[in-house]
């Protein structure tokens, strides 16, 4: 049996959020959002870091939903610097599981790469009282330090991955932020922002994470 594939319009507070959703082979084990990078710079769910987690999360059995953000494909409204994308993500992850109740039995992993990975990292705090069980958190290249609207709460099971030649995220501004939060780094040395030349590597990090999320022995 293939992955199902299906391209569905949930709803947030500017209109439509255009969303690619990927079914596993079979009955997916949790479900995850992946969030692309900055919709203002060319970023959409397409992207290729966030193509590639989506690939990993669909061999270990995960419902993958990749929304694009205001503006983006299909989505309605206008970037709104990190505020509205992330209400329209808690409304999506709210839709989610109204149209999937299967769904709401699994946990929900979060995933993000760069402006994605700092809407990630805020929405914990939002649905941790919402009876939604978030597994993880991982945060690629993560601009968290940027565009933040609220305090950040996060999961136990939080974590980074970040290339030591970002040019756009330093790697400075993520360790300083790490440590606030006493956050490990997957760090990929000779990696630029976009990983140029080092997907096998983040492929490989993040299977390890996953592994580690899912608990698989």
């Amino acid at each position: 049996m293939p992955n199902i594939i299906e391209n569905k319009k949930f709803y947030g507070k500017a209109g439509y959020i255009d969303t690619l959703i990927e079914m596993p082979k079979n009955a997916p084990i949790g479900y995850t959002v992946l969030l692309h990078p900055h919709p203002m710079h060319g970023g959409t769910r397409d992207n290729k870091v966030i193509s590639t987690m989506s690939r990993v999360c669909l061999n270990y059995d995960l419902a993958v939903f990749r929304p694009n953000f205001r503006g983006v494909g299909f989505s309605e409204g206008k970037f709104d610097n990190g505020l509205g994308e992330v209400e329209d993500m808690i409304d999506l992850i709210c839709q989610i599981i109204e149209y999937y109740p299967n769904l709401k039995k699994i946990p929900i992993i979060l995933g993000g790469f760069s402006f994605g990975a700092s809407i990630a990292a805020q929405l914990y705090s939002y649905i941790k009282n919402k009876d939604i069980q978030c597994n993880g958190l991982v945060l690629v290249s993560s601009a968290a330090t940027r565009y933040v609207h609220k305090e950040i709460i996060l999961p136990e099971k939080t974590f980074l991955i970040h290339g030591y030649n970002d040019n756009i995220v330093p790697f400075d501004e993520i360790l300083n932020w790490a440590k606030i939060h006493d956050i490990s780094i997957n760090l990929i040395p000779n990696a630029s922002h976009f990983f140029h030349g080092k997907l096998i590597t983040l492929k490989n990090i993040f299977i390890n994470i996953l592994i580690s999320i899912l608990n698989i022995k």
